[in-house]
């Protein structure tokens, strides 16, 4: 009686799927720790900025004057 590969052929490319669902489950629950705490950073979607980096953006678009910049880094730091 010949059973040839049969199933067992399809056991290599199960456990290819096996390990691939892991690795996303893993991923994922990353995912959501990271963005739960806020340190997803741009790449996931926060966006966060300091106060800092905010308001050297202000001073480059004249938003506010060099004392005002310095007061707030005075402030902040």
């Amino acid at each position: 009686m010949y059973w040839g590969d049969g199933m067992m052929g399809w056991w290599g490319l199960g456990f290819v799927f096996f390990i691939l669902f892991w690795v996303a489950v893993i991923w994922f629950i990353v995912w959501i720790v990271r963005r739960a705490t806020g340190k997803g950073g741009p790449c996931m979607g926060m966006g966060t900025k300091s106060a800092l980096d905010i308001a050297k953006e202000r001073y480059a678009k004249g938003e506010i004057t060099k004392e005002q910049f310095d007061q707030i880094k005075k402030d902040i730091l």
